[in-house]
């Protein structure tokens, strides 16, 4: 509680404000960047955002995303980087580690400035000076909302910052179809519509917004690397640098390809492999009883929620899909039976 007191002090006087988010931003991270400031900028504060890197064309449509620099543009790093040694306050949105800022990290651990973590991941690492975290949210942007009306300010929420709010809810709670859609997100979701929020539109952009390219290769995904392995109740997709290539691949055209796997019937764990200049990018995919967080953490370097996380791995794709498979035949029991007793359980 003392915390919060002296996070609202410090925002009722102007502030020169940075908000980051994480590596690649989804919508959850870009709609809790944008949506917090637009709020800190009705306000009166001087406010930048600032990412790690590039994101998916269709959240372009989010309100100051005109302004938002990218780190890793080398013509825009040095403006950045002046704007974070001299911020007041940075906003550290959708990650509790700051691994995940990549080539930003060491700028941002370097600042004098008021450190602020909005978050909903578990594990958080202690680097800020107020911390607004509950791994109950659905997504960030639940927690940005509900920060602003414990903070008073309801009435400051607006059309373009609502939407963008609900932008971050609807993706990370898979279009309200996992079972982190709780009645609190659909309470916010439904005051996020009264302010003006277009849930049509916004669906329209991010789900319905592609390339021929991206359509071309999630048909050649689908036909060409998608493995199923049955009696594993697991199915995955390895996607290698020339298959990227060949498609033209831009950053947001893997989003949401290792839902196919997971769609098949049986299928209970699923994972897309891509592979990168820096090593092989994995997200896993669970149903609701069955955790993939923990076997994430444990063999690729990664975590996150229970039935959607990250990982890493610096073998060669194929050996990284050996090893994920070798992986899911050893710890078979652990997954799956622990699922069964859950599910007999409840």
């Amino acid at each position: 509680m003392r915390e919060l007191e002296s996070f609202k002090y410090k925002i009722s006087s102007p502030q020169k404000i940075v908000i980051t988010t994480h590596h690649k931003p989804d919508a959850d991270a870009l709609g809790s960047s944008l949506g917090m400031a637009n709020y800190l900028k009705k306000k009166g504060h001087k406010v930048t955002v600032i990412t790690p890197s590039d994101y998916p064309y269709f959240l372009h449509w989010m309100k100051g995303n005109d302004e938002v620099i990218n780190f890793e543009d080398k013509n825009q790093q040095p403006r950045a980087i002046d704007l974070i040694q001299n911020a007041t306050m940075i906003f550290c949105m959708d990650f509790s580690c700051t691994n995940r800022l990549q080539d930003m990290k060491d700028h941002i651990e370097k600042s004098n400035a008021y450190i602020v973590n909005i978050d909903h991941h578990q594990d958080p690492k202690d680097f800020s000076d107020f911390r607004y975290w509950s791994t109950k949210a659905a997504a960030t942007c639940e927690l940005v909302y509900e920060l602003i009306v414990e903070i008073g300010d309801k009435e400051l929420i607006d059309k373009d910052i609502a939407e963008c709010l609900y932008a971050g809810i609807m993706t990370d709670t898979g279009g309200f179809r996992h079972p982190n859609t709780t009645k609190n997100v659909h309470l916010i979701t439904a005051e996020l519509i009264g302010i003006g929020a277009d849930n049509s539109r916004i669906s329209r952009f991010i789900y319905d917004t592609n390339s021929i390219d991206r359509l071309k290769f999630i048909g050649f995904a689908i036909t060409r690397r998608l493995v199923i392995m049955e009696d594993l109740k697991t199915a995955y997709f390895a996607i290698n640098k020339k298959d990227l290539r060949k498609y033209n691949s831009q950053t947001g055209d893997t989003e949401g390809l290792v839902n196919y796997a997971l769609s098949l019937d049986g299928i209970k764990i699923a994972a897309l492999f891509t592979e990168r200049e820096d090593g092989v990018k994995i997200s896993f995919r669970s149903t609701e009883d069955v955790a993939v967080n923990k076997f994430a953490a444990s063999y690729f370097e990664g975590g996150g929620h229970k039935n959607a996380s990250g990982g890493k791995s610096r073998l060669s794709l194929q050996e990284t899909t050996e090893k994920f498979e070798k992986l899911i035949k050893e710890n078979y029991n652990i997954l799956f039976n622990q699922a069964e007793l859950i599910h007999e359980k409840n």
